[in-house]
């Protein structure tokens, strides 16, 4: 039975550890909080009381955690994974951060002698409980490979987008895309109504035609046609508005370093920032809805 030691074990880490435990594999995992590693042990999985416990028998490490930072911390900081894993263990990184820093880790972590991928998910805390991911793979392909047997245990796609840093950048085109189709469906949700249009027959007629995505058809902001998304459990978060902040910061900041302008994004950025600083942080990001459509008033600007 091979061993994976999993850092950061919060509302993602812990269910993708808890697939890998019904997989089969021990898994051995770390957090700074200790209620995040109490609910590891509760599950059945082994905790360790730091980094270096954690990776030193691993045969994989697989990691999530907020941001680039944290990631070079986890793994080039002083008693981090780079310093303590085995010399050839597979080290696999699903956080969403920043291209220069996943590169950065993956070239310090090849220099080193490990094999890395890094690996940032799409699904949000629903499909890391069901096991149905997308992870969004960069690194060598024979890296990928090696990754791959891993990878199925949490999630039902896993695709090779190129070299390392390709997942990150893959993963922050998606969330782009993916905060912004929430407000534009936000918007036309509330000129329907508007209209006259009841959510039900919005929902039936949108989900067949040119304006279906998957803002409405999985994760519609308004109660009622998509039994599964938040709207329907008071917006409480599968994925947060401050995640989804923090990933249209990242784009933004990858857009102006790869020179390429992105108005659209920007202006949604700029939304979530003022709702996450009155207070809508810790709703799901498709309450944003509540704030297009004026339920909300952000400063009585909106």
């Amino acid at each position: 039975m091979s061993t994976i030691a999993f850092i950061g074990l919060g509302n993602m880490g812990l269910p993708m550890c808890k697939n890998l435990l019904k997989a089969g594999y021990a898994v051995v995992g770390f957090d700074l909080q200790e209620s995040y590693r109490d609910r590891l042990a509760a599950a059945g999985g082994k905790v360790a009381e730091s980094i270096a416990e954690a990776v030193r028998q691993a045969d994989a490490v697989v990691s999530m955690v907020p941001t680039g930072q944290h990631v070079r911390t986890v793994y080039e900081g002083e008693g981090g994974v780079l310093e303590n894993a085995r010399p050839g263990t597979l080290l696999i990184d699903s956080s969403t951060i920043d291209v220069e820093s996943s590169r950065a880790v993956n070239q310090a972590a090849g220099a080193a002698g490990f094999t890395m991928v890094d690996a940032p998910v799409s699904g949000a805390v629903p499909a890391a409980e069901a096991a149905t991911l997308v992870f969004m793979v960069g690194g060598t392909k024979a890296a990928f490979e090696q990754a791959l047997p891993i990878l199925k245990c949490m999630g039902t796609s896993q695709v090779h987008v190129g070299e390392a840093g390709c997942g990150q950048a893959m993963k922050i085109c998606n969330n782009m895309m993916a905060g912004m189709s929430m407000v534009a469906l936000s918007e036309a949700l509330t000129l329907a109504e508007r209209l006259g249009l009841d959510y039900q027959t919005v929902y039936d007629v949108m989900t067949k035609a040119s304006g279906n995505c998957w803002a409405l058809q999985v994760y519609c902001p308004v109660p009622g046609p998509a039994p599964a998304s938040p709207a329907n459990r008071d917006y409480a978060a599968g994925f947060a508005m401050a995640m989804m902040l923090k990933d249209m910061k990242l784009s933004q900041t990858t857009a102006a370093g790869a020179s390429t302008a992105t108005p659209i994004a920007a202006q949604v950025a700029a939304l979530y920032q003022a709702a996450v600083d009155e207070g809508h942080g810790g709703k799901d990001f498709s309450f944003i809805f509540n704030v297009v459509s004026g339920r909300i008033e952000l400063g009585g600007s909106h």
